[in-house]
């Protein structure tokens, strides 16, 4: 039968032995929240921030928050159509060739994997904080790194109802008191406007631009819902808007959160990018530092939702991609009895554990794995994002709705990221993060020579998403 190619809602989506429709709103919402983490963000990103931004970072947020909000439009736009876990991927399918196609698919699996081992880092070191606060004592790393990979493994081969549900309500409840906090730092305070942040003062703008790398790792991610696919009740019609509110709704907090952290963090306690536990520090400063304490509980937790959500993303991501050939077949199981793509699940554990377990034995700090890994994951973001605006204009032509407003958003969002690309090579960061953008590369000229390789050997599979209607 044929089939117009140039709609993604055209083609027939198989039955990838997924529970349908169990999903809602909340739940496609709890995804892409939980694999942005506000909590870890308002913890450790921001702090690294502000130590390149200074009184900049709530700018850096700004920028970060347009930039997100551009491509969340492509990307909805998209969502619209097609609902299939193969999220991102799937939207380049139809417009792009096949090797951008290939080389989407695989920098999203950096994306998420990367974004993952980078909160097994921030599990380390809070846990530690916690543990020393607490008992006075620290655990290995390596077996905390296990631990962060292995629990949220086992959430998300059994259950994904279960995973979206508990990843939401940790986050909730840690932004509360986070949030809380910045209400009544803000009241001792005075209700009154910082101009020295408002006006910029003593603000260099080469370093709002570095700031602005890692204020787009704190949202990357928002765009996760799609990973969800047909588990979602009305995919057609929630996805996208899970997708616009996660990024509103993060980027409002990121910014107001900003404001705070650097209006109110002590001048006793040092600088906010060298503290150990900032947020800590700001509910002492709060009058309230019996929440420091929990908080700081809650942000290790978090980062284990975090981890839960990356993997729930991956795992769908390549569960497709095996459905496509680009990964190995066994990956696309589902499990019988729990439903899930369960060897997808181990697949993806895996990855992150060799992302950032090593780390640990080589006595690397959590916080510098968080560094290093979040930046390796923003090039697979940025990568995807801009091939995603780049289809856009190609798939809406094919369906003969193209119009003047979806070329400039189109090249709104490519040029968007590609300032964000430019601030990771100029000025040149310091090591190892200057090998990183080779790194890579590597990885993407590999993965595109074996895509390349198992194509000549194999026919090419016709890539399902959902009808029109979604289910």
């Amino acid at each position: 039968m044929a089939v117009d190619k140039g709609s993604l809602a055209a083609l027939v989506s198989p039955e990838y032995g997924l529970r349908h429709n169990v999903l809602g709103l909340f739940d496609s919402i709890a995804q892409s929240i939980s694999t942005m983490a506000p909590s870890a963000s308002a913890a450790m990103t921001i702090p690294l921030v502000f130590g390149s931004a200074g009184k900049g970072t709530w700018l850096a947020y700004l920028l970060a928050t347009i930039c997100t909000l551009i491509v969340g439009m492509c990307i909805a736009r998209f969502a619209r159509d097609s609902a299939s876990p193969g999220s991102l991927y799937t939207y380049t399918t139809t417009s792009l060739p096949p090797a951008l196609r290939s080389v989407a698919a695989w920098s999203l699996v950096m994306a998420y994997v990367g974004s993952g081992a980078s909160v097994v880092g921030g599990f380390v070191h809070y846990a530690n904080v916690v543990l020393s606060d607490f008992f006075k004592t620290t655990w290995p790393d390596v077996f905390l790194s296990v631990v962060c990979v292995a629990l949220p493994v086992w959430v998300a081969y059994r259950d994904v109802k279960v995973s979206a549900r508990l990843m939401l309500y940790i986050e909730i409840g840690s932004v509360t008191m986070i949030s809380a906090v910045f209400a009544i730092l803000l009241w001792k305070h005075g209700l009154h406007v910082d101009l020295s942040q408002l006006t910029l003062r003593g603000v260099n703008f080469s370093g709002v631009r570095l700031g602005l790398i890692l204020a787009m790792f704190s949202l990357v991610g928002f765009e996760s819902a799609t990973t969800l696919g047909q588990e979602v009740r009305n995919p057609l019609r929630t996805i996208p808007r899970a997708i616009i509110l996660s990024a509103l709704l993060s980027g409002a907090f990121f910014m107001a959160a900003s404001y705070t952290e650097v209006l109110g963090f002590p001048d006793s306690a040092g600088t906010l990018d060298q503290s150990t536990a900032p947020l800590s520090v700001l509910a002492t400063a709060a009058g309230v530092g019996f929440l420091g304490s929990v908080i700081d509980i809650c942000v290790m937790v978090t980062m284990l939702a975090c981890t839960l959500a990356c993997l729930t993303a991956t795992a769908r991501v390549l569960m497709l991609m095996a459905h496509n050939g680009l990964a190995p077949r066994v990956l696309e199981s589902v499990h019988p009895r729990n439903r899930t793509p369960h060897m997808a699940v181990l697949a993806s554990g895996v990855a992150m554990a060799l992302l950032s377990v090593p780390f640990s034995m080589a006595r690397v700090s959590g916080e510098t794995v968080y560094d290093w890994m979040g930046s390796l994951a923003t090039y697979g973001f940025i990568t995807v994002y801009a091939l995603v605006a780049i289809a856009l204009p190609f798939y809406l032509k094919k369906r003969h709705s193209l119009g003047l407003g979806s070329i400039l958003l189109s090249a709104l969002a490519v040029g968007a990221m590609g300032v964000v690309l430019a601030g990771t090579l100029y000025p040149v960061p310091d090591p190892p993060l200057n090998y990183l953008p080779y790194l890579f590369l590597g990885y993407l000229v590999v993965a595109a020579a074996c895509n390349l390789w198992h194509a000549r050997r194999t026919a090419p599979a016709v890539v399902g998403v959902a009808p029109a209607g979604g289910g």
